[in-house]
């Protein structure tokens, strides 16, 4: 009994022994798997410069970078032929991989139609320096439209928020012609804007003269105001009412003493004397 159950351990060993090598085998005859580790560099397309919203990508702006292979972007693209071509609905800077999320597909073209999402428009006003904040809006940045009303049709000027938190798309000058042909460079600001809030935008620049107020990015609160009106702001002066002054009252004052002058009889003479007393 005691040899016949040696025998099937030494059975069962033999096949497990068996079936390892046959396994082992197997997986030594595949094909060896790439396995990533921290030490070695994948090549990942980057910019070579900062680039604007809106540039179409050129062979001097693209470069291919190694990249740590435990930190390779998801959607990378590893070709230069991958991206060239294509506008760019972001900016990106020096040696940042262009993602899909960055840049547009090839037959989207460039410049600043293809990062206006569907149902919006962008909407242009000439500015000056004072109006752009002396020079800190640019693009990416938010701000509150302010126009100013006055003339015949608004005989108490106001100035009021018509539209709030609109975003900046691009801020530049541009030359044009004065009336004597003289060259005059102007700024001009593209908001983002609904079809709703491009007519507002319009009209206030046409009919009233608009301030931009800069606003926090990350405060999207919007607010309801009155307008500030020429009238609550610089009050007209009121008349002052005089002082009265304190009636002093003065005691009734007794009547002046006369001296009277009576006859008084004493047997046959008669006699003259003066009497004090208080007439009325």
């Amino acid at each position: 009994m005691r040899s016949r159950r040696l025998v099937i351990v030494l059975l069962l060993a033999l096949a497990s022994g068996l079936a390892a090598g046959w396994l082992a085998l197997n997986y030594l005859r595949q094909p060896n798997a790439p396995i990533r580790t921290a030490t070695e560099s994948v090549e990942v397309v980057v910019a070579s410069r900062d680039l604007p919203v809106g540039h179409i990508l050129d062979v001097a702006d693209i470069k291919v970078a190694k990249w740590p292979g435990n930190a390779v972007p998801e959607g990378y693209s590893s070709s230069v032929d991958e991206v060239l071509g294509r506008g760019l609905i972001q900016s990106v800077t020096m040696n940042e991989p262009l993602l899909p999320a960055k840049i547009a597909v090839k037959e989207a073209g460039g410049g600043l139609p293809i990062i206006i999402p569907e149902g919006m428009r962008a909407v242009s006003v000439r500015v000056d320096e004072v109006i752009q904040v002396a020079g800190f809006v640019g693009p990416g940045t938010r701000v509150d439209v302010l126009v100013t009303l006055e003339g015949d049709a608004q005989p108490d000027p106001v100035t009021k928020i018509v539209l709030q938190n609109m975003l900046v798309l691009t801020s530049g000058q541009i030359v044009q012609r004065s009336p004597d042909n003289e060259p005059v460079v102007t700024t001009v600001v593209t908001f983002l804007a609904t079809p709703e809030e491009a007519e507002k935008l319009v009209l206030a620049s046409t009919k009233g003269r608009i301030q931009l107020a800069l606003r926090n990015t990350l405060d999207l609160d919007s607010l309801t105001t009155e307008g500030a009106r020429l009238r609550a702001l610089i009050p007209s002066p009121q008349r002052a009412t005089p002082a009265r002054r304190p009636v002093a009252r003065t005691q009734p004052q007794p009547a002046a003493s006369r001296a009277r002058t009576i006859e008084v009889f004493r047997g046959l003479e008669r006699e003259e004397e003066n009497v004090e007393g208080g007439g009325r």
